[in-house]
């Protein structure tokens, strides 16, 4: 299994102070070195979750996001992202949900579900959750999953969503038009031999909450799938 190197770290710090095209170009070979590295993390990290998930993303080059930053429309006018990312879709329209990574001294994590599902994903995951949230309530409130991620994540409305019971006893869970799990990770542990499988274990404590949700807007509310 690859590990991430100190060196990619080094660069990526050494990134954030000089971020700009001079320095980034006059660098370009230890960029490429890096890059090289994160991709073979990667692909040693999809190579894991394929022997426990079925997954769409080819390779572990594919997963990986552009460091080229779009700053059309921000303040911040920072060329590069000074981190490295990436992730991995599950394949077939019955396996929904993914898995992410970011890799940033200080600031790296994985994490998985659902960051900007459709108005009929998000429906259909609110009406199952209004009928009866017991399943998903079981899930993020067991031992494995708060010991590994805490709480669900992700933006949530500051009421009831229109067309919905507020009384509902799962309005908490209603709100929420992201449904996000994370887990961060410190620099020792990144760059340990064992990150990938880490990370890999991460991602198999995910599966439960991914495969409910999966069900969730795949299936009408007789369980008859509808994709």
């Amino acid at each position: 299994m690859t590990t991430i190197a100190k060196s990619n770290f080094d660069f990526l710090n050494q990134l954030r102070k000089n971020n700009n095209r001079d320095w980034f170009n006059a660098h370009k070979e230890d960029y490429l070195k890096q890059h090289e590295n994160t991709i073979a993390f990667a692909n040693s990290l999809l190579h894991e979750l394929k022997k426990h998930d079925a997954i769409e993303t080819a390779s572990g080059k594919k997963s990986l996001f552009r460091i080229y930053r779009d700053v059309r429309f921000s303040k911040d006018k920072s060329p590069y992202k000074t981190h490295w990312a990436g992730g991995f879709k599950r394949a077939t329209k019955l396996l929904r949900g993914g898995y992410y990574f970011h890799i940033e001294s200080g600031n790296s994590m994985v994490g998985g579900g659902f960051w900007a599902p459709n108005k009929e994903d998000l429906q259909r995951i609110r009406e199952d959750i209004a009928a009866d949230a017991t399943n998903l309530r079981t899930i993020i409130n067991s031992k494995s999953f708060k010991e590994t991620f805490g709480s669900l994540a992700g933006e949530q409305l500051k009421t009831c969503p229109k067309g919905f019971d507020k009384s509902n006893s799962a309005v908490d869970l209603l709100r929420y038009q992201q449904f996000i799990i994370i887990k961060k990770f410190t620099d020792k542990e990144v760059l340990s031999e064992n990150f990938v499988q880490l990370l890999n274990d991460t991602f198999k404590k995910m599966r439960p909450f991914l495969d409910y949700m999966s069900e969730s807007v795949t299936t009408d509310a007789n369980g008859v799938l509808i994709v």
